[in-house]
């Protein structure tokens, strides 16, 4: 490694340091690690160095973990002396890359402002970079460094293509307003001094980014730009405008005004040039999408009097919709589609047929031709079409059948995309009707024999759109075409894509057919298991669709039925799990399931019971004498109201279960937590319609459980069970209002028939049970820890333990990709495990500690400490537990939960006290003031 007498060997070890920090990031290793990459930087010759540099670089977010910063620098910063300049510019560049958490050291400020003045062109650049980097951090720096730099610009001995390096360093000079507005004019004067080409964009760039971070002169910025690119006649000038307008449309749309978009507009209209148009275009769209489209139509003059077309940018997009460039035609068609969902005040109707024509006209064109270009436009179109049916749900008829028209002559590629379209369009409304679905079916069989992988994926995206199309119920029809296919041109793994699909829309028993085939095609035993539990959780739900209304008996068999299979699967689910993969949110949902179903058969079973043996008809008045609710169930109150109560209470503790199950569920779909969502719902509904029924219908509340009706659905499976919902919250208003005293057979027969109408909505098993796409998770570590974990630490009574937590990160491959973590909440907590020694009275706040702190993680690391009381002698459990909160303020349960054990001992002092009162020595006066618990 390091100690090694070849370069080579060397090298090799320094360049696998990233690899180490990123396995253990923790500031004990990473300290020590770059305290001996200082050593190699030290000694070593300019390759070494180089080597050290970019692991540094590479590992920028792990230095603010190192502890001894001035020692690093010490050893880094002795180099900067050399007689060799590239060793002073490897020292200079190793400096600015740690300006992170060396920001204000004066000897670092002098050796850039020194180097800036040297003969050696590598040393100049690599203090350039360096300078750049320390104006970012500080303010002490940029401003100090500011007219030195625009010395240099300005001095006739600096060459162009040092100018064109230094001028960058100025967009960090936003510290303060003065520095901001010094810089400003500097660029200005630049720009207009030094009209070369290169010149101008570089320092047209620097304005630009200077603007953004300083916020004050956007709009000054925008006017720059929109000058130059009407009157600047060179091309690359006014690409560079159109790129920097999109960086601040993007960042800051409201500073745009009317005027602004009005400029862009003229100028996309006279320009000859297409590649411009595009650029151009492609900030409109920008901003159609934000707040600044409104404010265009509604500060116009005369808007009343005006209509919508006679808007310069209607007509530019409506001019661009039938472009023969690809591009300029997708941006045209998107720029209509933003306005006809954000301005629904206008005249509108022209405008929202103009961008279905439009989209028509470019999903025949992009769909013939399989160039990824096309692709890219198609992938906009359909995303625009989506967009435009989801608020203007009256065009969603005449999308769906040009999309099903155009399906049967597009190419495979283009078809995939299109699928997903219907499927999307389909998800949010009920368009597809049956009559469309032999389409689809002649599609289906037409793929033909063919096992490319767009073949594949062609079948996967096909099925789902029929599986959503016909969520009720599938023909054997359907089924028998839809296995043949399989049989013919597919591979295991598209057979099992389809079967998800058919388990997340509902199809249970297409489902059960598929897993069923695959369980004899899979190398692995825990595959097969978990193939296994798909398969009987399939068949626990298809065992509920038979279920009828009034039928309670056939409905006890059913549920039965069900949970016989659920059973087996969560055996197999539970055999399916690897210390890698625990299949945690599975086994909660299924278990879920399970006791769901249980207290649903049990409340049928005590509904049966009730009517069997009805109460007698003065109950009532019996319970109002006496003053217990449970007597109005007459002479079989601990028989069946006894049981309602405790039906009731178990739902409700499932509600409590669900909700536990969606806050650890930090890395679920938004689809996936919302079906959670829905069955905690479906629990507090029947408890509560037990209790507005049976137990207490006079307290009963119906406001706090009326649906949101205006509330967006997102699937097929919500919008059922919304429906069941409204229907069964219905049904126990109108009972309560009609019969003061509800009678207890309407009541019994309400229950049943709510529990039965839930569970005929075949249950959806969503995304995140068979796929993960975002992963998360938070890796403790405790100092001071014990070396073997069984092993209690030992702190003197009369002492506070310091307890340093420190904690890391993790993310998958995607991270962020549904939400974010803003801070971690960690939760301390003691329990006293085994008493030693005497009983004293101690104060009870000193028996336990309880303590919450909140920090937000930097670069995926945290930090903080507790101190924490062990007045008690004897061993104590500590329990750190962390949760998330994310950038929305909801806590997230995800853990993970670390335990150690602490042993309190008695100080020499107290014990020594202790001794001589035993041995009948009274003690001093000075040790009766100072007794073990005076000081607390």
């Amino acid at each position: 490694g390091l100690r090694s007498g070849k370069l080579g060997e060397q090298c090799e070890a320094v360049v696998r340091f990233p690899r180490l920090f990123q396995k253990y990031p923790f500031p004990i290793l990473i300290n020590s690690a770059f305290l001996k990459l200082a050593d190699v930087f030290r000694v070593g010759n300019n390759f070494l160095r180089l080597c050290v540099l970019k692991v540094t670089q590479q590992s920028e977010k792990h230095l603010e973990k190192i502890l001894n910063v001035d020692e690093f620098v010490k050893r880094v910063f002795s180099v900067i002396h050399s007689n060799d300049p590239v060793a002073r510019a490897i020292t200079l560049r190793m400096l600015g890359s740690m300006a992170s958490i060396i920001p204000e050291r004066k000897n670092a400020h002098h050796s850039i402002r020194q180097s800036l003045d040297s003969h050696d062109n590598v040393e100049v650049e690599a203090a350039i970079f360096a300078a750049a980097n320390f104006s970012a951090q500080s303010k002490d720096f940029a401003v100090g460094i500011c007219n030195k730099i625009s010395e240099m610009i300005q001095g006739l001995a600096t060459p162009v293509d040092l100018k064109l390096k230094l001028i960058p360093i100025l967009q960090h000079m936003h510290h303060d307003a003065s520095l901001a507005s010094s810089s400003r004019q500097l660029l200005q004067q630049l720009v207009t001094s030094y009209p070369s080409t290169k010149m101008v964009i570089v320092t047209l760039h620097t304005f630009t980014l200077l603007a953004a971070s300083s916020l004050v002169d956007i709009p000054k910025q925008i006017q720059l730009l929109l000058q130059y690119l009407k009157n600047d006649p060179r091309k690359a000038v006014k690409r560079l405008a159109i790129q920097d307008l999109k960086l601040l449309a993007n960042k800051t749309p409201h500073t745009w005004s009317r005027e602004n978009i009005q400029a862009l507009c003229e100028s996309a209209l006279n320009t000859p040039y297409d590649s411009l148009k595009m650029g151009m275009l492609s900030v409109l769209s920008t901003l159609s999408g934000t707040i600044a489209i409104k404010q265009y139509f509604s500060s116009a003059p005369g808007a009343a009097a005006t209509t919508a077309r006679s808007f310069d940018l209607v007509k530019l997009a409506q001019e661009c919709c039938y472009h023969n460039n690809r591009g300029i035609a997708a941006h045209g068609v998107r720029i209509l589609t933003n306005i006809s969902a954000s301005c629904q005040e206008k005249d509108l109707l022209p405008l929202e047929q103009d961008a279905v024509f439009g989209l028509e006209a470019l999903l025949v064109l992009c769909s013939q031709d399989d160039s990824p270009g096309a692709q890219a436009t198609l992938k906009i179109t359909l995303t625009c079409m989506v967009k435009l049916v989801k608020c203007r749900p009256h065009l969603s008829q005449s999308v769906v059948e040009s999309l099903l028209t155009q399906l049967h002559s597009a190419q495979d590629s283009a078809r995939i995309l299109m699928c997903h379209c219907l499927a999307a369009i389909a998800m949010q409304l009920p368009v597809l009707a049956d009559g469309m679905l032999g389409d689809l079916m002649d599609l289906y069989k037409l793929i033909g024999q063919s096992a490319t992988d767009k073949k594949q994926e062609l079948l996967v995206s096909l099925a789902t759109v029929i599986f959503v199309s016909s969520q009720k119920a599938l023909s054997t029809e359907i089924k028998t075409v839809i296995k043949q296919q399989l049989e013919n041109a597919s591979n295991g793994w598209t057979a099992y894509r389809i079967a998800r699909q058919a388990s997340r829309m509902g199809n249970h028993d297409m489902a059960r057919e598929l897993y069923q085939s695959l369980l004899t095609q899979v190398a692995s035993e825990h595959f097969y298991f978990w193939l296994n539990s798909l398969k009987e959780f399939s068949h626990a739900e298809q065992c509920l669709t038979g279920l009828q209304e009034d039928n309670y008996s056939s409905a006890l068999s059913c549920i039965a039925e069900a949970l016989k299979s659920y059973h087996k699967g969560i055996a197999s689910l539970t055999a399916a799990s690897t210390p890698l993969n625990p299949l945690s949110f599975q086994c909660g949902f299924v278990k879920l399931r399970i006791d769901l179903l249980q207290a649903f058969s049990q409340l049928i079973c005590t509904c049966n019971s009730l009517k069997t043996s009805p109460p007698p008809a003065i109950a009532t008045t019996i319970a109002m004498t006496s003053g217990n609710d449970l007597q109005r169930c007459g002479r079989i109150s601990n028989q069946a109201c006894a049981p309602m109560k405790h039906s009731m209470e178990e739902f409700r503790n499932l509600a409590t279960r669900y909700g536990d199950l969606y806050q650890s569920s930090f890395d679920a779909d938004s689809a996936t937590l919302r079906n959670v969502e829905l069955q905690q719902q479906s629990c507090l509904l029947i408890s509560h319609a037990i209790e507005a029924l049976i137990l207490d219908p006079e307290s009963a509340s119906f406001q706090e459980y009326s649906s949101n009706g205006t509330a967006h659905v997102e699937s097929e499976y919500e919008r059922r069970m919304m429906s069941v919902f409204n229907h069964v919250l219905e049904e126990v208003e109108s009972l309560n209002r009609k019969y003061a005293p509800v009678s207890y057979l309407a009541s019994n027969t309400c229950l049943c028939n709510a529990v039965i109408a839930l569970l005929k909505v075949p249950l959806s098993f969503q995304r995140y049970f068979f796929q993960k796409l975002q992963s998360t998770s938070i890796k403790l570590a405790l100092s001071p820890s014990p070396r073997n974990p069984a092993e209690p630490i030992a702190v003197q009574n009369n002492q506070q333990l310091a307890l340093k937590v420190e904690g890391v990160v993790q993310h998958g491959s995607k991270p962020g990709l549904f939400r974010k973590i803003q801070s971690v909440c960690l939760n301390v907590s003691s329990v006293l495990q085994s008493k030693s020694g005497q009983d004293y009275k101690i104060p009870i706040d000193n028996m336990t500690n309880e303590m919450e702190q909140r920090v937000e993680p930097h670069n995926d690391y945290f930090s903080t400490q507790f101190l924490l009381n062990f007045v008690i002698l004897g061993t104590h459990n500590i329990t750190v537990e962390s949760s998330v909160i994310d950038s929305n303020g909801i806590v997230w349960k995800t853990g993970p939960k670390t335990t150690i054990f602490v042993k309190s001992l008695e100080d020499p002092y107290s014990q020594q006290v202790r001794l001589q009162q035993q041995q009948g020595q009274p003690p001093s006066q000075q040790q009766q003031q100072r007794t073990a618990y005076s000081r607390f």
